[in-house]
């Protein structure tokens, strides 16, 4: 490593672990992980930015003198516009595009300023002529004189292309008449905090669509066996106990018609709650006495929101791989708690069946749910929802004993 790059390094090292402490440690609760990044990113860019100013010491465009006094404004400019920038959260549209370009505007100095996508303006602020000149976006460039027609003074104009994972995705014009002209460091230095929050807004949308992804196929997963043994068992129910059936088969209803209906990605524990009891009812029905259920919530949860059909797969998982296949069955616990002091919530899903093998326990705790039959499939999509939303600020710890059951302790951050 070169000499004259060691303090930027050293420097760019000491603002994440500075970015970490404060808002995974201080912070109550812990930011999530996309403000998180957004905030370390753009505090990264200010010690470039002020670091190459350091090293080229002053330098003059236009005749205008630029001195440590610019690279202050500089900075406060870079600091205002990424407090201001999560409009792009949804991308550059002709909306976000506008509101943007209106903040914009007094940061670069500029007495007008225009948002354009491959093919066209997309969202203008201030003086902008009524044909901006069209600029080549694969590159910065200074257009041609232009003249406003309203004015007739001359009208200048800088463009700076918008790089997104090393393509563009558009330019950033500014505009300015007269003599003076605004920084060009400003410029760029603006350019790139637009184009690092474009790329954070697609890498959000790419993870939530992962996730949506992750939660449409547990919905598929809903194992079929399930299904037909249910069915089995309000055919049986219906020649003894008909209006047992009836009730039974209003339980299959409600449970079919809240994994399929269940929008987003987290649900209030009421509802969670209700959905587990109903498929608790559906498999009491079928192992009758030999599945005791033992429910143990605090009522401080039930208004408390956590990830959508998460308590379903851990409660089944100890029906199908802990209970069922031990001789003369055994009972579940479900226990849930806020812990309000560390801002979280608990669960715990416990049952003292035939339990599981060192061997297949120490998988599963390393992450390697490809293992059967211990629900390995629902675990790790559990586990990759968890991380998605939640980062690492989650536990989900799971032990088990050979002949004595099994307990998966989950815990999520309160929202």
């Amino acid at each position: 490593m070169r000499t004259g790059t060691t303090p930027l390094a050293l420097g760019i090292t000491g603002i994440w672990v500075v970015v970490w402490l404060v808002t995974q440690r201080i912070a109550t609760p812990p930011l999530s992980t996309t403000p998180t990044l957004a905030f370390a990113f753009g505090a990264c860019l200010l010690a470039v930015l002020g670091y190459g100013s350091v090293l080229r010491g002053r330098r003059s465009w236009g005749g205008t003198s630029t001195s440590a006094r610019l690279d202050g404004e500089l900075t406060e400019s870079v600091l205002a516009a990424g407090r201001t920038l999560p409009y792009l959260r949804g991308g550059l549209t002709p909306d976000t595009a506008s509101q943007v370009a209106e903040l914009l505007l007094p940061l670069a100095g500029a007495t007008g300023v225009a948002l354009s996508d491959s093919d066209r303006v997309l969202g203008t602020a201030g003086v902008v002529p009524a044909s901006p000149p069209v600029v080549d976006l694969g590159r910065f460039q200074r257009s041609p004189v232009v003249h406003d027609r309203v004015t007739g003074g001359a009208v200048h104009a800088v463009s700076v292309p918008l790089q997104v994972r090393s393509r563009t995705a558009g330019s950033m014009t500014v505009f300015h008449q007269g003599a003076a002209r605004p920084s060009v460091e400003r410029i760029e230095g603006l350019a790139r905090l637009v184009s690092l929050h474009l790329e954070l807004a697609e890498l959000t949308q790419e993870a939530q669509l992962a996730s949506d992804a992750r939660l449409d196929a547990l919905r598929a997963q809903i194992n079929p066996h399930f299904l037909f043994n249910t069915l089995n068992t309000i055919a049986s129910k219906s020649r003894t106990a008909p209006d047992e059936a009836r009730h039974l088969l209003q339980r299959l209803a409600d449970f079919f018609r809240y994994s399929i209906r269940q929008d987003g990605q987290l649900a209030e524990f009421a509802n969670e709650y209700f959905f587990v009891r109903t498929y608790l009812a559906l498999e009491q029905a079928r192992y009758e006495e030999r599945l005791d259920v033992n429910f143990d919530i605090d009522p401080q949860v039930l208004s408390v929101k956590i990830p959508v059909l998460m308590l379903q797969p851990l409660v089944e998982n100890a029906v199908k791989h802990g209970i069922a296949p031990k001789t003369g069955g055994g009972r579940l616990t479900l226990k849930a708690r806020v812990d309000s002091l560390g801002g979280a919530v608990r669960l715990s899903v416990r049952d003292d069946g035939v339990g599981m093998s060192e061997e297949v326990l120490q998988r599963l705790v390393n992450r390697n749910f490809d293992v059967r039959p211990t629900g390995g499939v629902g675990l790790a999509n559990i586990s990759e929802r968890l991380e998605h939303l939640y980062g690492e600020r989650y536990r989900l710890d799971i032990r088990s004993s050979a002949g004595k059951g099994t307990r998966i302790d989950l815990q999520v951050p309160l929202r």
